[in-house]
Protein backbone atom coordinates (compact mmCIF):
# COMPACT_ATOMS: atom_id res chain seq x y z
CA UNK A 1 0.00 0.00 0.00
CA UNK A 2 1.36 3.41 -1.00
CA UNK A 3 1.65 5.67 2.03
CA UNK A 4 4.26 8.21 0.95
CA UNK A 5 5.27 10.15 -2.14
CA UNK A 6 8.77 11.62 -2.30
CA UNK A 7 10.42 13.74 -4.97
CA UNK A 8 13.85 15.19 -5.65
CA UNK A 9 15.72 17.10 -8.33
CA UNK A 10 19.27 16.13 -9.29
CA UNK A 11 21.67 18.90 -8.22
CA UNK A 12 23.81 18.80 -11.40
CA UNK A 13 23.91 17.82 -15.06
CA UNK A 14 26.72 15.23 -15.06
CA UNK A 15 25.18 12.05 -16.58
CA UNK A 16 27.33 9.69 -14.52
CA UNK A 17 26.36 11.38 -11.24
CA UNK A 18 22.70 11.39 -12.24
CA UNK A 19 22.66 7.70 -13.18
CA UNK A 20 24.53 6.90 -9.98
CA UNK A 21 21.92 8.73 -7.91
CA UNK A 22 19.12 6.92 -9.75
CA UNK A 23 20.59 3.51 -8.89
CA UNK A 24 21.27 4.53 -5.28
CA UNK A 25 17.68 5.70 -4.87
CA UNK A 26 16.42 2.28 -5.94
CA UNK A 27 18.28 0.71 -3.03
CA UNK A 28 17.09 3.28 -0.48
CA UNK A 29 13.32 2.97 -0.98
CA UNK A 30 11.09 2.57 2.04
CA UNK A 31 8.06 0.30 2.20
CA UNK A 32 4.99 2.00 0.73
CA UNK A 33 7.02 4.80 -0.89
CA UNK A 34 6.97 5.98 -4.52
CA UNK A 35 9.73 8.39 -5.55
CA UNK A 36 9.73 10.81 -8.49
CA UNK A 37 13.27 11.80 -9.47
CA UNK A 38 13.78 14.65 -11.98
CA UNK A 39 17.14 15.15 -13.69
CA UNK A 40 18.90 16.67 -16.70
CA UNK A 41 22.09 15.77 -18.55
CA UNK A 42 24.16 18.25 -20.51
CA UNK A 43 25.19 17.26 -24.08
CA UNK A 44 24.97 13.47 -23.62
CA UNK A 45 23.94 10.39 -25.57
CA UNK A 46 22.49 7.71 -23.29
CA UNK A 47 22.23 4.19 -24.68
CA UNK A 48 20.35 1.14 -23.44
CA UNK A 49 22.02 -1.59 -21.40
CA UNK A 50 22.38 -4.04 -24.30
CA UNK A 51 23.16 -1.65 -27.13
CA UNK A 52 26.27 -1.49 -29.30
CA UNK A 53 27.42 2.11 -28.79
CA UNK A 54 29.47 2.11 -32.01
CA UNK A 55 26.36 1.32 -34.04
CA UNK A 56 23.84 3.51 -32.21
CA UNK A 57 25.94 6.65 -31.76
CA UNK A 58 28.65 8.58 -33.58
CA UNK A 59 30.83 8.24 -30.51
CA UNK A 60 33.98 9.90 -31.85
CA UNK A 61 32.08 12.94 -33.13
CA UNK A 62 30.14 13.29 -29.87
CA UNK A 63 33.28 13.20 -27.73
CA UNK A 64 35.28 15.44 -30.07
CA UNK A 65 32.54 18.06 -29.65
CA UNK A 66 32.56 17.90 -25.85
CA UNK A 67 29.73 15.44 -25.38
CA UNK A 68 29.55 12.34 -23.22
CA UNK A 69 28.43 8.79 -23.83
CA UNK A 70 26.54 7.06 -21.00
CA UNK A 71 24.99 3.62 -20.66
CA UNK A 72 21.99 3.11 -18.40
CA UNK A 73 20.80 0.00 -16.55
CA UNK A 74 17.54 -0.34 -18.47
CA UNK A 75 16.92 -1.64 -21.98
CA UNK A 76 15.54 0.36 -24.89
CA UNK A 77 17.15 2.65 -27.42
CA UNK A 78 19.60 5.52 -27.60
CA UNK A 79 18.54 9.09 -26.76
CA UNK A 80 20.18 12.50 -26.89
CA UNK A 81 19.99 14.71 -23.77
CA UNK A 82 20.59 18.42 -23.48
CA UNK A 83 19.19 21.04 -21.12
CA UNK A 84 16.03 21.32 -23.21
CA UNK A 85 15.21 17.75 -22.16
CA UNK A 86 13.79 16.77 -18.76
CA UNK A 87 14.25 13.21 -17.49
CA UNK A 88 11.93 11.55 -15.00
CA UNK A 89 12.27 8.35 -12.97
CA UNK A 90 9.55 6.68 -10.89
CA UNK A 91 10.97 4.30 -8.28
CA UNK A 92 8.87 1.97 -6.12
CA UNK A 93 8.91 -1.35 -4.25
CA UNK A 94 7.66 -4.13 -6.52
CA UNK A 95 4.24 -4.36 -4.86
CA UNK A 96 3.56 -0.64 -5.44
CA UNK A 97 5.08 -0.36 -8.91
CA UNK A 98 2.58 0.40 -11.70
CA UNK A 99 3.72 1.46 -15.16
CA UNK A 100 0.12 2.33 -15.99
CA UNK A 101 -0.24 4.79 -13.09
CA UNK A 102 3.21 6.24 -13.64
CA UNK A 103 2.48 6.79 -17.33
CA UNK A 104 -0.78 8.45 -16.37
CA UNK A 105 1.18 10.95 -14.26
CA UNK A 106 3.18 11.95 -17.35
CA UNK A 107 0.11 12.16 -19.59
CA UNK A 108 -1.78 14.25 -17.00
CA UNK A 109 1.13 16.66 -16.69
CA UNK A 110 1.67 17.06 -20.42
CA UNK A 111 -2.03 17.54 -21.12
CA UNK A 112 -2.17 20.13 -18.36
CA UNK A 113 0.48 22.03 -20.35
CA UNK A 114 -1.79 22.06 -23.41
CA UNK A 115 -0.44 19.04 -25.33
CA UNK A 116 -2.85 16.24 -26.28
CA UNK A 117 -0.55 13.33 -25.58
CA UNK A 118 -1.08 9.59 -25.88
CA UNK A 119 0.84 6.35 -25.36
CA UNK A 120 2.09 4.73 -28.55
CA UNK A 121 3.84 1.45 -29.37
CA UNK A 122 6.14 -0.33 -26.92
CA UNK A 123 7.33 2.61 -24.88
CA UNK A 124 6.72 5.98 -26.56
CA UNK A 125 4.51 8.97 -25.75
CA UNK A 126 3.38 10.96 -28.77
CA UNK A 127 1.27 13.87 -29.97
CA UNK A 128 -0.17 13.80 -33.49
CA UNK A 129 2.08 10.85 -34.27
CA UNK A 130 5.30 12.61 -33.23
CA UNK A 131 7.34 11.22 -30.34
CA UNK A 132 8.29 13.49 -27.42
CA UNK A 133 9.06 10.84 -24.80
CA UNK A 134 10.71 7.41 -24.77
CA UNK A 135 10.38 5.19 -21.70
CA UNK A 136 12.37 2.25 -20.32
CA UNK A 137 12.22 -0.02 -17.28
CA UNK A 138 14.47 -1.79 -14.77
CA UNK A 139 13.79 -4.14 -11.86
CA UNK A 140 15.52 -5.93 -9.03
CA UNK A 141 14.15 -8.62 -6.73
CA UNK A 142 12.58 -6.00 -4.45
CA UNK A 143 12.18 -2.74 -6.39
CA UNK A 144 11.65 -1.32 -9.87
CA UNK A 145 12.00 1.89 -11.79
CA UNK A 146 10.42 3.42 -14.87
CA UNK A 147 12.26 6.32 -16.48
CA UNK A 148 12.07 8.39 -19.62
CA UNK A 149 12.68 11.61 -21.46
CA UNK A 150 10.49 14.65 -22.03
CA UNK A 151 11.63 16.72 -25.01
CA UNK A 152 10.67 20.25 -24.03
CA UNK A 153 13.07 22.28 -26.16
CA UNK A 154 15.87 19.94 -27.22
CA UNK A 155 18.09 20.89 -30.17
CA UNK A 156 16.80 18.72 -33.07
CA UNK A 157 20.03 19.20 -35.04
CA UNK A 158 21.99 17.46 -32.29
CA UNK A 159 19.60 14.48 -32.24
CA UNK A 160 20.25 13.80 -35.90
CA UNK A 161 23.94 14.63 -35.62
CA UNK A 162 24.86 12.11 -32.92
CA UNK A 163 22.32 9.26 -33.18
CA UNK A 164 22.64 6.55 -35.85
CA UNK A 165 19.13 5.10 -36.00
CA UNK A 166 18.85 2.05 -38.29
CA UNK A 167 16.94 2.26 -41.56
CA UNK A 168 14.86 -0.74 -40.43
CA UNK A 169 13.56 1.17 -37.44
CA UNK A 170 12.85 4.29 -39.47
CA UNK A 171 10.98 2.27 -42.10
CA UNK A 172 8.87 0.72 -39.35
CA UNK A 173 7.92 4.24 -38.26
CA UNK A 174 7.34 5.35 -41.89
CA UNK A 175 9.76 8.27 -41.58
CA UNK A 176 12.98 9.26 -43.31
CA UNK A 177 15.13 10.34 -40.36
CA UNK A 178 15.31 10.31 -36.58
CA UNK A 179 14.67 14.07 -36.55
CA UNK A 180 11.41 13.67 -38.42
CA UNK A 181 9.91 11.21 -35.92
CA UNK A 182 10.45 13.35 -32.78
CA UNK A 183 9.15 16.74 -31.70
CA UNK A 184 9.53 19.09 -28.78
CA UNK A 185 6.58 19.81 -26.51
CA UNK A 186 7.12 23.48 -27.30
CA UNK A 187 6.04 22.77 -30.88
CA UNK A 188 2.51 22.46 -29.48
CA UNK A 189 2.88 24.70 -26.41
CA UNK A 190 5.28 27.54 -27.34
CA UNK A 191 5.45 29.11 -23.87
CA UNK A 192 6.32 25.85 -22.09
CA UNK A 193 9.57 25.73 -20.07
CA UNK A 194 11.37 22.95 -18.26
CA UNK A 195 10.45 24.60 -14.97
CA UNK A 196 6.75 24.66 -15.87
CA UNK A 197 6.95 21.01 -16.88
CA UNK A 198 8.49 20.10 -13.51
CA UNK A 199 5.68 21.86 -11.65
CA UNK A 200 3.05 20.08 -13.75
CA UNK A 201 4.67 16.70 -13.05
CA UNK A 202 4.70 17.23 -9.31
CA UNK A 203 1.06 18.30 -9.32
CA UNK A 204 0.02 15.33 -11.45
CA UNK A 205 2.06 12.99 -9.22
CA UNK A 206 0.05 14.05 -6.18
CA UNK A 207 -3.27 13.92 -8.04
CA UNK A 208 -2.74 10.41 -9.39
CA UNK A 209 -1.88 8.93 -5.97
CA UNK A 210 -4.03 11.19 -3.79
CA UNK A 211 -1.11 12.21 -1.57
CA UNK A 212 1.03 15.34 -1.19
CA UNK A 213 4.59 14.72 -2.44
CA UNK A 214 7.27 15.50 0.14
CA UNK A 215 10.84 16.42 -0.68
CA UNK A 216 13.14 13.43 -0.43
CA UNK A 217 15.15 13.36 2.78
CA UNK A 218 18.91 13.52 2.40
CA UNK A 219 21.14 11.15 4.33
CA UNK A 220 19.42 7.94 3.21
CA UNK A 221 22.23 6.84 0.88
CA UNK A 222 25.25 5.07 2.36
CA UNK A 223 28.48 7.14 2.52
CA UNK A 224 30.66 6.51 -0.52
CA UNK A 225 27.94 4.76 -2.51
CA UNK A 226 27.37 7.60 -4.98
CA UNK A 227 31.08 7.98 -5.67
CA UNK A 228 31.49 4.25 -6.34
CA UNK A 229 28.47 4.17 -8.64
CA UNK A 230 29.65 7.22 -10.54
CA UNK A 231 32.99 5.53 -11.13
CA UNK A 232 31.13 2.55 -12.60
CA UNK A 233 29.01 4.62 -14.99
CA UNK A 234 31.97 6.75 -16.09
CA UNK A 235 34.27 3.76 -16.63
CA UNK A 236 35.19 2.63 -20.13
CA UNK A 237 34.32 -0.97 -19.32
CA UNK A 238 30.68 -0.04 -18.73
CA UNK A 239 30.25 2.69 -21.35
CA UNK A 240 31.75 1.13 -24.46
CA UNK A 241 30.74 -2.07 -26.21
CA UNK A 242 33.43 -4.74 -26.58
CA UNK A 243 34.84 -5.15 -30.08
CA UNK A 244 35.26 -8.88 -30.60
CA UNK A 245 36.92 -10.47 -33.65
CA UNK A 246 33.87 -12.36 -34.88
CA UNK A 247 33.15 -15.15 -37.34
CA UNK A 248 29.55 -14.13 -38.09
CA UNK A 249 27.54 -10.94 -37.75
CA UNK A 250 23.75 -11.09 -38.01
CA UNK A 251 21.07 -8.42 -37.66
CA UNK A 252 17.26 -8.52 -37.59
CA UNK A 253 14.31 -6.43 -36.40
CA UNK A 254 11.57 -8.18 -34.42
CA UNK A 255 8.33 -6.72 -33.08
CA UNK A 256 9.93 -6.50 -29.63
CA UNK A 257 13.17 -4.85 -30.77
CA UNK A 258 16.21 -4.93 -33.01
CA UNK A 259 18.96 -7.50 -32.46
CA UNK A 260 22.57 -7.66 -33.63
CA UNK A 261 24.54 -10.85 -32.98
CA UNK A 262 28.34 -11.12 -33.14
CA UNK A 263 29.37 -14.77 -33.03
CA UNK A 264 32.87 -16.19 -32.58
CA UNK A 265 33.24 -19.81 -33.65
CA UNK A 266 36.18 -22.13 -32.91
CA UNK A 267 36.44 -25.86 -33.43
CA UNK A 268 32.82 -26.16 -34.48
CA UNK A 269 31.53 -24.49 -31.30
CA UNK A 270 30.14 -21.06 -30.56
CA UNK A 271 32.68 -19.82 -28.02
CA UNK A 272 31.52 -16.20 -27.66
CA UNK A 273 28.22 -14.46 -28.36
CA UNK A 274 27.68 -10.71 -28.15
CA UNK A 275 24.01 -9.74 -28.36
CA UNK A 276 23.14 -6.09 -28.84
CA UNK A 277 19.51 -4.93 -28.70
CA UNK A 278 17.12 -2.13 -27.87
CA UNK A 279 14.68 -4.68 -26.43
CA UNK A 280 13.11 -3.74 -23.11
CA UNK A 281 14.01 -6.97 -21.24
CA UNK A 282 17.80 -6.64 -20.88
CA UNK A 283 18.32 -9.49 -18.39
CA UNK A 284 16.55 -12.05 -20.57
CA UNK A 285 18.52 -10.99 -23.63
CA UNK A 286 21.75 -11.46 -21.67
CA UNK A 287 20.49 -14.90 -20.61
CA UNK A 288 19.90 -15.82 -24.25
CA UNK A 289 23.42 -14.78 -25.24
CA UNK A 290 24.99 -16.80 -22.41
CA UNK A 291 22.79 -19.78 -23.29
CA UNK A 292 24.26 -19.96 -26.79
CA UNK A 293 27.90 -19.97 -25.72
CA UNK A 294 29.45 -23.42 -25.74
CA UNK A 295 26.88 -24.89 -28.14
CA UNK A 296 27.76 -26.79 -31.26
CA UNK A 297 27.63 -24.35 -34.15
CA UNK A 298 24.69 -25.96 -35.92
CA UNK A 299 21.41 -24.07 -36.51
CA UNK A 300 19.28 -26.76 -34.88
CA UNK A 301 21.56 -26.99 -31.83
CA UNK A 302 21.42 -23.22 -31.32
CA UNK A 303 17.63 -23.23 -31.66
CA UNK A 304 17.34 -26.07 -29.14
CA UNK A 305 19.61 -24.25 -26.68
CA UNK A 306 17.33 -21.21 -26.75
CA UNK A 307 14.20 -23.36 -26.46
CA UNK A 308 15.68 -25.01 -23.36
CA UNK A 309 16.14 -21.77 -21.43
CA UNK A 310 13.74 -21.41 -18.44
CA UNK A 311 11.47 -18.66 -19.82
CA UNK A 312 9.15 -17.58 -17.00
CA UNK A 313 6.76 -15.38 -19.04
CA UNK A 314 5.03 -15.74 -22.43
CA UNK A 315 6.95 -12.69 -23.70
CA UNK A 316 10.31 -14.30 -22.87
CA UNK A 317 9.22 -17.59 -24.40
CA UNK A 318 8.30 -15.74 -27.58
CA UNK A 319 11.62 -13.88 -27.71
CA UNK A 320 13.59 -17.11 -27.34
CA UNK A 321 11.49 -18.77 -30.03
CA UNK A 322 11.96 -15.82 -32.39
CA UNK A 323 15.74 -15.87 -31.93
CA UNK A 324 15.95 -19.63 -32.41
CA UNK A 325 13.89 -19.65 -35.59
CA UNK A 326 15.91 -16.76 -36.97
CA UNK A 327 19.23 -18.53 -36.35
CA UNK A 328 17.93 -21.74 -37.90
CA UNK A 329 16.97 -19.86 -41.05
CA UNK A 330 19.94 -17.47 -41.22
CA UNK A 331 22.86 -19.87 -40.70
Amino acid sequence: MIRRLSWLRAPGTDPYCNLALEEALLGSLREGEVVLYLWQNRHTVVIGRNQNCWKECRVALLEEEGGRLARRLSGGGAVYHDLGNLNFTFLAPRRDYSVERQTEVILRAVRRCGVQAEKSGRNDLTCQGRKFSGNAYYETASACYHHGTLLVDTDPEKIGRYLSVSREKLRAKSVDSVRSRVSNLRDWSPSLTVGTMEEALLEAFGQEYGLAPAQWEEGRIRPGELEALRDKYAGDGWKYSPRLPFSYQLEKKFEWGEVQLHLKVQGGKLVRCLLFSDGLDPFWLETCARGLEGCEFRPRALEQALAGLPADTPARLNMGRDLGQWLRQAL
